[in-house]
């Protein structure tokens, strides 16, 4: 009997759809180009279809909502409701999706079985914060992200001195993330508001510059950094989605 002929073998390419090179090399070709062309090159064209728009629809998402809308309306936009979110965020959300036309906001909320197991009582807030933003936020944003290669993130550089150097393209778990409003600072965001005439976050009138989950979040003093009052008296700047990885180390969430 013959040898059977030999069978090509099927492989899955577990690779990541992008690699450190790829975001140095982005971020080298984009040097000059403004914000608004390059989100127009890219969702238009390489990205077109892989990516996702990430939004805590807090003070300054307008903006980038904004100019992501006046390019695509079809753009997912991601939103992680906590159920720890402050009503007017919700109520913010709502109006600026419709006002701006988007056609596929996406609500996710944290696994109600790992709520029970890990947070029945719901105050994991008040003595593990980072626990609790793993819970409510991390997990289910990985979750949304799936089937995407890349997305898209609101952090701006003024916010704090742990974000002052972020570039405008970096990896995030093996997928590209864009920070389109990087180098922004608050009176171009202010000046880009007034031009389109775009509605602020209630909260942001009362004093309130970084908005996230009402137990975790206070006004801000002057002279403080926008996120000061985050988690304010904690040792903690991040909710975990933003940290970086090391060449070499697991992400830590």
């Amino acid at each position: 009997m013959a040898s059977a002929a030999a069978r090509a073998l099927d492989f899955i390419d577990v690779a990541p759809a992008f690699t450190a090179d790829d975001a140095a090399a982005l971020e080298a070709g984009f040097v000059g180009v403004s914000t608004q062309d390059m989100l127009a090159q890219l969702l238009t064209g390489e990205l077109a279809g892989r990516v996702a728009a990430v939004s805590s629809f807090g003070a300054e998402s307008a903006v980038l909502l904004h100019m992501i809308a006046q390019i695509d309306r079809d753009v997912p936009v991601i939103f992680t409701n906590t159920q720890k979110m402050f009503g007017e965020t919700l109520a913010y959300r709502d109006e600026l999706a419709e006002k701006l036309g988007f056609t596929d906001l996406r609500v996710y909320r944290p696994d109600p079985r790992l709520l029970a197991a890990r947070d029945a009582s719901g105050l994991r807030w008040s003595y593990d914060p980072d626990g609790c933003c793993d819970l409510r936020k991390v997990e289910p944003l990985r979750r949304a992200l799936a089937p995407f290669d890349a997305w898209i993130s609101g952090r701006k550089g003024f916010q704090a001195k742990t974000r002052s150097a972020i570039p405008r393209f970096e990896i995030d778990e093996g997928k590209l993330k864009l920070n389109p409003l990087a180098d922004w600072d608050k009176p171009r965001l202010d000046a880009y508001f007034d031009a389109h005439k775009l509605p602020r976050h209630p909260l942001e009138a009362q004093g309130y510059r970084s908005i996230g989950c009402a137990p975790c979040t206070s006004k801000v003093q002057p002279g403080e950094d926008p996120r000061a009052g985050r988690w304010r008296g904690w040792d903690k700047v991040e909710c975990g989605i933003h940290v970086p990885e090391r060449p070499g180390e697991e992400p830590v969430f």
